[in-house]
């Protein structure tokens, strides 16, 4: 299997090492560098339907990048589309859900699928709406975060509640719930009130047993805080 290797401590590369015959895939744009006994491919992963389905609910490029050892062994080097740190996902009995952007590379044994989720979850989802990346199949992911990554463990009878901007991605056997506010039994108006007066946009609240990457830096805020820079 392809050996992934993270390189660096601030804004770290992804080294891969691949056997021949060996492949994996990433997200289109990841490649940095590769040995010229790889080759690289632009591809639509598992049909059409299933692209079109990956793009509304992670915001993935309608093509991947698809690196497969052809002419020997070889390295090559990804990176992720914003500034931070990656983490590699051990997958087959544990499989997870992904967040919008974190996806990076996957062996070839894993794959992406799409599934639907609740209409409450759907109305809040950032960008998912009614569809929920999870992953499946034996193998490796690797995730990325903007900033750093740390990882939550949730267990039964102590609920965590995460900014949907700094999760990265969880355990699939979690449960979730996605609202406008960290308040208990408030109507809808002052649910979204307080969401804006205390400065928090939507959060997940995870209940169970399970395992959650989140990341120190918050996407939305820095496009926020950018465009009101160039607007002053």
């Amino acid at each position: 299997m392809p050996v992934f290797t993270i390189t660096g401590d601030v804004d770290p590369f992804l080294h891969v090492s691949m056997r021949q015959g060996e492949k994996i895939y990433c997200e289109s744009g990841a490649m940095v560098m590769m040995e010229a006994a790889l080759d690289l491919k632009g591809k639509v992963t598992g049909g059409i339907g299933a692209a079109i389905m990956r793009r509304f609910a992670n915001g993935e490029s309608f093509f991947q990048q698809h690196i497969e050892a052809v002419r020997g062994d070889g390295d090559c080097l990804l990176s992720p589309t914003l500034p931070g740190a990656m983490q590699t996902l051990d997958l087959g009995n544990q499989q997870y859900m992904l967040s919008d952007g974190a996806f990076v590379a996957a062996t070839s044994g894993v794959e992406l699928k799409v599934r639907t989720q609740s209409l409450g979850n759907a109305l809040f989802a950032g960008s998912g709406g009614f569809f929920i990346t999870e992953t499946s199949g034996v193998g490796q992911a690797v995730v990325s975060g903007f900033g750093s990554i740390s990882q939550l463990e949730v267990e039964p009878g102590r609920d965590v509640i995460i900014d949907n901007s700094h999760v990265v991605a969880w355990d699939s056997a979690l449960r979730y719930d996605i609202s406008v506010t960290t308040g208990g039994n408030s109507g809808f108006l002052s649910n979204l009130v307080n969401s804006q007066t205390s400065g928090e946009g939507m959060v997940l609240r995870f209940s169970g047993k399970g395992k959650i990457l989140i990341c120190s830096r918050n996407s939305a805020s820095l496009q926020a805080w950018l465009t009101r820079q160039s607007a002053s």
